[in-house]
């Protein structure tokens, strides 16, 4: 699976351009939202209705437990995590997350899974890290021997 990275660590330029194209597929919803309060038009059931597709929830990090791709910096700013030993930066290795998907990442609930509550659900392994976050341990790419750094998001 290809991953993105952290909206906050995209160029400003690139970050203006994801806004401006998520705010288009908003409108375009709120336009076709308009067009079926028309008389005579069938309501569609609330839970066939599809939220808007969006760069960090739906395109850039799933949730869940996975090997490499990008950190996920939601819940503090992010920070360079730079190898303590030749200040080389450092690169995902492992992620450990308390479920698997949530009520913000419908693009990644298993098909299985739709329509269930996130809890419990979405918490298959029944780990916990902290206060129901992540943890992400990063890699040294030039010396595996170096230390390994970590995160809680």
């Amino acid at each position: 699976m290809v991953t993105y990275p952290f909206a906050g660590l995209l160029p400003e330029d690139l970050c203006a351009r994801i806004d401006a194209w998520e705010e288009a597929l908003e409108d375009e919803d709120l336009d076709e939202e308009d067009l079926d309060l028309d008389e005579g038009a069938e309501q569609p059931e609330e839970e066939d209705a599809a939220e808007p597709v969006g760069y960090q929830y739906d395109l850039s990090i799933p949730p869940g437990w996975r090997v490499g791709g990008f950190a996920s910096w939601h819940k503090t700013a992010p920070y360079p995590m730079d190898c303590p030993a030749c200040a080389t930066p450092m690169e995902l290795l492992l992620t450990v997350d308390s479920s698997e998907w949530d009520g913000g990442s419908g693009s990644w609930t298993p098909v299985e899974d739709h329509g269930l509550p996130p809890h419990p659900h979405a918490a298959p392994t029944h780990v916990t890290v902290g206060r129901s976050g992540e943890l992400n341990i990063f890699a040294c790419p030039n010396d595996p021997e170096h230390p390994h750094r970590w995160s809680i998001q």
